[in-house]
């Protein structure tokens, strides 16, 4: 264990160190962050950008009394480290260990749980607005990305600040990149306050001479010069037209200049926004170099900055970007649209070759899908890639915008189903079920990538809305086809004929459905297995002809069985005076926690053989 680290347990202890020592300290943690990461995977470079911020917030700020909201709460491997879970580190996003993101539920030092960008200040300004009611004098303290910053949510909170409190405290961290390259207004506007040359040749000046006089009593008479002089070289100070006094840019990685600024925000008469700027990836040269590659990465190795991936196959992702490339060469109508995840929804190269064609609106998924509507109403064909996480925040815009109004948006569901290490705030689980009531709607999932190029094909000869879902990762390797293949609507693909059991897998369930068959076939069960390609509308022929025959119908999906894929089923036969045992499988009714794929589905009996032996106590039951 590292010569400081290990003497800190809880924040209190960094009162105990001078500035050397937290100099030093910050180098431990880094070097305890890569090793862990390297060892499980995470989130690297917006983790190794924080350690000086982290370390001052947590020296300034009595925890856990006073509240730390983390926007995302991608980069609280420091918090965890230095509030009292340094030993249990190296189980981060390992099943039954620490979460990649904060939890209420872990510690009392995590005062508000988030996996998704914009809801710092919001839930900030609540525990504020709490506070001042209950006559309390904690401080809150909302730690913002730059990304975040300009999502529709913290826009809205930015709005209420001033009416709802006088004591507040927003920190915002600008290291100039979210997970893409950041984009919009504000990010610009952020980008000429950390530029402005005079400006930064001006404030180094005053800095030197205020650090040689200590500072003491002068730093209030310094900020208050600071804020009248700035607006001198600054065109508009944005924050201050919301009621937050500004203070920045300050060196997200000088202790010195990190605990003096948030020393005068403790003691501010009105909500203050302190902006930080600091070096995502800073500390280990393969992510300072590129951080959007090392913002989530698999394990690694540290000297080599390599990972151990050996899988060649397309991703899915992969093959949406490649197969509307191929659109777009051929109709400038197509265009795509990505929420700040380019990369991850793999339309980098797409953005480069069609540069007019591509719009990036950032971490606002809301306007990206109305964006899509306005597009499609105006006569293009929009494809928005969002994950299937991420989603949830435009099932509203799905109905009034999209589907109310019939328009032909292309809704690209990545990362659908349980994604693993990330847990909860990541698993797509629950796109089926918010979506598939609406009207209008298409909603399709693929079994390989093959079947994606065609469902893509399909949805661009459509003139109404569709989902595709699919999962993260690659598939069976099956080849793209040469030439695409629109499908019929609602026509499911009969993969084996079937007898006393139909099982309906959907896309990347059927390989489970396929060895559950075959242990059950081995036992005189004989189990068909059908593609059902649709989700909605459903191949009710041929669920009917199903009903007629088998003893048993099951489900299989990578959702929430409750008001899933399953139940859509069971409530076309119900409509239909069709009434066989429906045995559905799923996700529980519970927010399924982090871990390998592997292992959650071990726990919740989602593999061949537990499915197996359910369905063969299902017929015996029937008997």
């Amino acid at each position: 264990m590292s010569r400081i680290l290990e003497t800190i347990d809880e924040p209190s202890d960094l009162n105990n160190l001078n500035l050397d020592d937290l100099k030093e300290l910050a180098e431990e943690v880094r070097e305890l962050i890569i090793d862990t990461v390297s060892h499980t995977g995470g989130h690297l470079a917006a983790n190794l950008g924080v350690v000086e911020l982290t370390i001052a917030l947590l020296r300034c700020f009595g925890q856990p009394q006073d509240r730390l909201v983390w926007d995302t709460s991608h980069q609280c491997y420091t918090h965890k480290i230095l509030t009292g879970r340094r030993d249990q580190i190296s189980t981060l996003r390992q099943f039954g260990g620490l979460a990649g993101f904060l939890k209420r539920d872990e510690s009392p030092y995590d005062a508000f749980g988030a996996g998704h960008a914009g809801t710092a200040l919001s839930a900030a300004l609540g525990m504020a607005a709490a506070r001042d009611r209950n006559k309390g004098n904690e401080q809150v303290v909302a730690i913002v990305g730059d990304a975040a910053a300009g999502c529709g949510i913290s826009l809205e909170a930015l709005n209420s600040i001033s009416e709802t409190t006088r004591q507040f405290i927003v920190v915002l961290n600008d290291n100039e990149m979210s997970i893409s390259e950041n984009v919009g207004a504000i990010s610009r506007y952020l980008g000429g306050l950390l530029s402005n040359p005079r400006y930064n040749r001006w404030k180094k000046s005053v800095e030197s001479i205020a650090t040689q006089m200590k500072m003491g009593w002068l730093r209030s008479t310094y900020y208050r010069m600071e804020e009248a002089i700035k607006s001198l070289f600054l065109s508009s100070v944005l924050f201050e037209e919301f009621g937050l006094r500004y203070v920045g840019p300050i060196d997200g990685h000088d202790f010195e200049k990190l605990l003096d600024a948030l020393e005068v925000a403790k003691f501010s008469d009105r909500p203050i926004l302190l902006h930080v700027s600091t070096q995502k990836g800073k500390g280990y040269p393969f992510a300072e170099k590129e951080p959007e590659v090392w913002h989530g990465t698999s394990c690694f190795n540290v000297e080599s900055g390599t990972t151990d991936k050996n899988d060649t196959r397309l991703s899915y992702s992969t093959v949406f970007g490649k197969t509307i490339m191929q659109f777009a060469q051929n109709d400038p109508k197509v265009c795509s649209i990505t929420a700040g995840m380019c990369k991850g929804t793999g339309l980098t190269k797409f953005a480069k070759k069609f540069p007019e064609q591509f719009f990036d609106v950032g971490i606002s998924e809301e306007h990206g899908a109305v964006f899509a509507a306005g597009l499609a109403a105006s006569g293009m064909k929009p494809f928005f890639a969002v994950y299937s996480t991420f989603s949830q925040r435009v099932v509203d815009p799905i109905i009034h915008d999209i589907c109310l109004q019939n328009l032909p948006v292309v809704l690209c569901l990545d990362r659908a189903g349980i994604v693993g290490d990330d847990g909860p705030t990541h698993h797509g689980v629950f796109d089926i079920v918010l979506l598939r009531s609406i009207p209008n709607l298409v909603i399709m999932q693929p079994r390989n990538e093959a079947e994606l190029a065609n469902m893509l094909y399909t949805a661009y000869q459509l003139d109404q809305p569709v989902v595709i879902r699919y999962p993260r990762g690659s598939g069976t390797g099956e080849p793209l086809p040469e030439q695409w293949t629109a499908i019929p609507i609602s026509e499911a693909e009969v993969l084996t004929p079937g007898g006393e059991v139909q099982i309906w897998a959907l896309g990347d369930m059927i390989p489970f459905a396929e060895k559950a068959a075959d242990i059950l076939q081995k036992e005189g069960i004989r189990c068909g297995i059908v593609n059902p390609r649709f989700i909605r509308p459903l191949c009710t022929d041929l669920l009917y002809q199903h009903a007629a025959s088998a003893q048993l119908i099951v489900s299989m999906e990578n959702g929430m069985v409750h008001g899933g894929f399953g139940s859509s089923l069971r409530e076309a036969l119900t409509q239909h005076n069709k009434a066989p045992q429906v045995l559905s499988f799923g996700w529980p009714d519970t927010f399924v926690a982090h871990g390998s794929c592997h292992e959650l589905m071990q726990l919740h009996g989602m593999t061949p053989e537990a499915m197996a032996q359910q369905i063969r106590s299902e017929l015996k039951s029937m008997q």
